[in-house]
């Protein structure tokens, strides 16, 4: 019976801030667009664990990540299949944070803090939709729902 249950790839990322307000992207060296830290979680970890382990593989440094600001659920896509994929609030780093980022492994090339304002043409449309609904979410005390960047 469940071999025959449905299966979903689950990833989750960190929106992270500067103390002007600039969201922290990461620079992939393997494909074109800006990402937020973080990634698929591995088996039997949980998506805020997952979050977690990547923000500190990837830049090398620990934060706290605390509340769930959306849950947006992906339609299969190429070889990816459906997916739901999580934000979580990575809050606000200082300026001797930032200088503590070291990139963990070659995938990330670098990173870049843009404001709300100018980074949706540096993102995926599905992203740049995700990343603005969890900013906004900031200031709700609800995690917000959405089906492929578009909040129902």
């Amino acid at each position: 019976m469940a071999g025959k249950l449905p299966r979903k790839n689950v990833a989750s990322g960190a929106l992270i801030r500067d103390t002007r307000g600039r969201i922290l992207f990461v620079v992939p060296t393997y494909k074109p667009f800006l990402e937020i830290p973080g990634g698929l979680t591995e088996d039997d970890e949980s998506p805020l664990a997952a979050c977690r382990r990547e923000v500190d593989e990837e830049l090398g440094i620990r934060i706290e990540v605390t509340k769930l600001l959306l849950i947006d659920w992906m339609p299969t896509q190429g070889v990816w299949r459906d997916s739901v994929q999580l934000i979580f609030d990575g809050g606000v780093l200082t300026d001797e944070q930032v200088d503590t980022i070291r990139l963990g492994h070659g995938e990330i090339g670098n990173v870049e803090f843009l404001s709300p304002e100018e980074c949706a043409p540096h993102l995926r449309p599905s992203m740049a939709r995700r990343v603005k609904l969890a900013h906004d979410a900031l200031s709700n005390d609800m995690p917000v729902y959405a089906e492929f960047g578009r909040q129902v």
